[in-house]
């Protein structure tokens, strides 16, 4: 069956309103400013932070939605990226059927919209990396890297873009939790510990180790449990357990015959008066230089996708991270999106040390791609 463009699917009328909104310029959002106002979530701000998503998050899943439809290479007529535009087009249609908000009557109604168009979103990263596999299964296994510059490039901006419309509904939707967590004002800990959800975010990685080796290395962690600052813990731990699990794996595989004892994995956390940085060290060989490029790319990993191509589309977030190569990249993504980086840096023969840097100052605007 030929594939379809969005203006096949859809009605013309549909298509013609999301190029126009995909046109609008979009609002940044930055930490610092969700802190402040969520800090009081009365019905005036719940209001506010309504009306606000109703027109930006329309802006935002129109840009994605006109994107989706124009990738080179034939991208965009692989069935799983049609299968995400689909997605976004309805993500689209949501909010822009839906009149004005005028009381909280309709905040609330809007408020069960968001979650169930978050909800519809879960399974975007498995998909779009099972389309770029169909895409790759027809490709001249001779392509390089740079030749494909523009689909990284859309990546990157589709995922960073993804991340902000996932934080700006999270965030309203948990701005209606009558009974948050101590020091939590939506998705954002003010006292956040890095000490502790690195901890966490290593045992989670050691029990994946663990079921998949048998064993599992320590996970030795530096640094003062009692240093707190504002930031996301779910970004944090996400993050974190990527990299640890990453080493894991390598210090593994590389002592696996080995009659030496396989050395532990180190994490020291750091807090300077711009960032706080947080280093995770193995001794697993490291990555030789020319492969370092490849690291933060989506077209490399040779692990199979968690969804097949004959698997049912329909599974949770848990896959979401798992086994398809694109933590690294994407923890990047989710690094920069508050003002922070990861960077790299490897010796070939020994092991990696990835530096994760987080700004402290929470008063950088989200990058709009």
């Amino acid at each position: 069956m030929a594939a379809k463009k969005a203006c096949e699917t859809f009605s013309k009328a549909l298509m013609e309103d999301v190029h126009r909104w995909g046109c609008m310029k979009q609002t940044g959002v930055g930490l610092r400013y969700m802190m402040e106002f969520g800090s009081t979530p009365t019905e005036k701000n719940l209001l506010i932070s309504a009306q606000f998503l109703h027109k930006e998050l329309a802006i935002r899943i129109a840009r994605r939605a006109i994107e989706l439809d124009s990738l080179p290479y034939g991208l965009s007529k692989k069935p799983a990226v049609i299968k995400v535009r689909d997605w976004y087009v309805d993500s689209f249609r949501d909010p822009r059927s839906y009149p004005d908000i005028k009381n909280m009557t309709d905040e609330k109604d809007f408020t069960e919209m968001i979650k169930a168009i978050k909800v519809r979103h879960n399974n975007v990263v498995p998909t779009m990396a099972l389309g770029v596999q169909q895409l790759k299964k027809g490709m001249d296994p001779k392509i390089v890297y740079e030749d494909l510059i523009e689909i990284h490039q859309f990546l990157d901006r589709f995922y960073m873009s993804r991340i902000g419309i996932r934080m700006l509904i999270g965030q309203h939707v948990e701005l209606h939790n009558p009974n948050p967590a101590p020091h939590c004002i939506g998705y954002i800990h003010t006292k956040m510990s890095p000490v502790e959800v690195a901890r966490n975010a290593s045992e989670d990685a050691r029990s994946i180790c663990c079921r998949e080796y048998g064993s599992a290395l320590d996970v030795q962690i530096y640094g003062d449990p009692d240093f707190t600052f504002p930031y996301v813990p779910a970004h944090l731990h996400l993050m974190v357990f990527e990299l640890v699990k990453n080493s894991l794996r390598a210090v593994q595989e590389r002592f696996i015959d080995s009659d030496n004892v396989a050395p532990p994995v180190r994490i020291i956390v750091a807090d300077g008066l711009e960032d706080v940085t947080i280093k995770v060290s193995d001794e697993g060989g490291g990555i030789p230089r020319s492969g370092l490029p490849k690291i933060f790319t989506y077209l490399y990993s040779t692990a199979r996708n968690p969804l097949d191509e004959h698997e049912d589309l329909g599974l949770g977030d848990n896959v979401t991270m798992a086994g398809y190569g694109y933590g690294i990249p994407i923890s990047r993504l989710y690094a920069r999106y508050f003002g922070g980086d990861l960077q790299i840096i490897s010796m070939e023969g020994y092991g990696t040390d990835a530096y994760l840097h987080l700004s402290r100052l929470g008063d950088s605007q989200e990058p709009l791609p």
